[in-house]
């Protein structure tokens, strides 16, 4: 890239559509946008304007870990963004800075610790049980999604919140709603005050409490004045829409593994290889479309010679971080003995997820529980016939037929 410091010229700006993408394949445009140049300009399907974009894993981690670079300075900036909702408002959680995000996460941090994962494990590992149970009973064919990958995210997730069993189907429904764009900006907003008004509720019947689910935590919390009514509803709001995205992860892992007999065999010979090819398969499948939030560069930055102004949009992609050879070799294939093998699946930074231990605990009782109990387990139909969803912002099969 010609170096801007020196010449003032820019990248051109290159429209990316971001469209619905099957199976595991790796984004066209992105894959361009990689090797074009590290640092590039783009305009996504929805909002004003460009923004930067960055692909190569040490800069990833950079821009995510420097203060230099704001997601709360997003409310004073229009952004090109990829859902047509998803506008941030003021004091939204997702685009708070240190020491505010630091102070939420703080209130919550005991479950997800892990020693708070932990918590759940055994109850976790019970209830895929009897999902896994069920599903035998009925035989195969099977949608697995509808069957096992779709309730048992759900199911954990509400258990760590503290939502109700009884509750579960709805805060399925609203998350679905969320994290889609093809529903169109009003019915996502409503479904999002929706899940907010539930969380006031909820939260607010728990101020004082000392049990240990998240939404006890928050209602201590915010009775000791730590934290507002408003703040702890917004943070409820985004772990429940966050923990639901192992549904469309682990979709995608089984199917990828369903299409590969060679790393199921070998994940069935090699019990011990589980947990390093977890990491593995985390890195490879790309499990978002596009990209996530953006962030706001608060002062002149140069990156590779590249000057990002003070008042730039930027974004990052982790899936372009987690094929970056120099970090990587042979960034296609997967290897399960690859070591070491720091991705960014889960972020980086101030907004890493909260939850990562405990969705690579349900990728691991998944793998465990649906290997060891369906040793036939296969795709019921040629894999260009798996659906997979359309305008979802975290990609995966909408159902992912199965026989035994």
């Amino acid at each position: 890239m010609i170096d801007e410091t020196r010449s003032g010229i820019q990248p051109p700006v290159r429209h990316w559509p971001a469209v619905d993408l099957t199976g595991v394949n790796f984004d066209p445009v992105l894959t361009e946008l990689m090797r074009e140049s590290p640092v590039t300009r783009i305009e996504l399907p929805n909002g004003e304007g460009w923004a930067w974009l960055l692909t190569r894993y040490d800069d990833v981690r950079t821009v995510t870990n420097d203060p230099r670079f704001s997601r709360e300075a997003v409310m004073d900036h229009p952004v090109t963004r990829l859902a047509p909702h998803f506008i941030p408002t003021r004091g939204a959680v997702g685009f708070l800075d240190p020491p505010d995000q630091t102070r939420l996460r703080r209130a919550v941090a005991p479950a997800f610790t892990a020693k708070g994962v932990e918590r759940v494990r055994e109850k976790a590992r019970d209830m895929l049980g009897e999902l896994v149970d069920e599903l035998v009973r009925d035989g195969p064919p099977a949608d697995l999604t509808a069957a096992v990958l779709g309730p048992f995210p759900i199911a954990v997730i509400c258990e760590l919140m503290g939502v109700p069993a009884a509750d579960r189907h709805s805060m399925h429904d609203w998350t679905q709603r969320i994290l889609s764009s093809s529903y169109g900006r009003e019915v996502s907003e409503k479904a999002k005050n929706e899940m907010g008004a539930y969380f006031s509720d909820l939260v607010g019947r728990r101020e004082g409490s000392t049990a240990e689910d998240v939404t006890s935590l928050l209602g201590a919390a915010v009775g000791r004045g730590e934290v507002t009514p408003e703040e702890a509803v917004g943070l409820a709001v985004l772990l429940q829409i966050g923990g639901e995205a192992v549904t469309n992860n682990s979709g995608q892992m089984f199917y990828l593994l369903m299409t590969r007999p060679d790393l199921v065999e070998r994940l069935r010979e090699e019990p011990e290889s589980r947990p390093k090819a977890i990491d593995e398969l985390l890195r490879y499948i790309p499990h978002r479309n596009a990209v996530g939030l953006s962030r706001i560069a608060t002062e002149n930055v140069v990156i590779r010679g590249v000057l990002i102004r003070a008042g730039d949009p930027v974004y990052v992609s982790y899936l372009a971080a987690n094929r970056d050879p120099e970090v990587f070799p042979d960034p296609e294939t997967i290897d399960f003995a690859r070591a070491p093998n720091p991705h960014v699946s889960f972020g980086f930074g101030p907004h890493y997820c909260p939850g990562a231990q405990l969705a690579r605990l349900e990728s691991e009782l998944l793998v465990d529980t649906l290997l060891d109990r369906l040793p036939g387990l296969r795709l019921a139909v040629p894999s260009d016939q798996v659906p997979f969803r359309k305008g979802a912002l975290i990609r995966g099969p909408e159902a992912l037929p199965v026989t035994w």
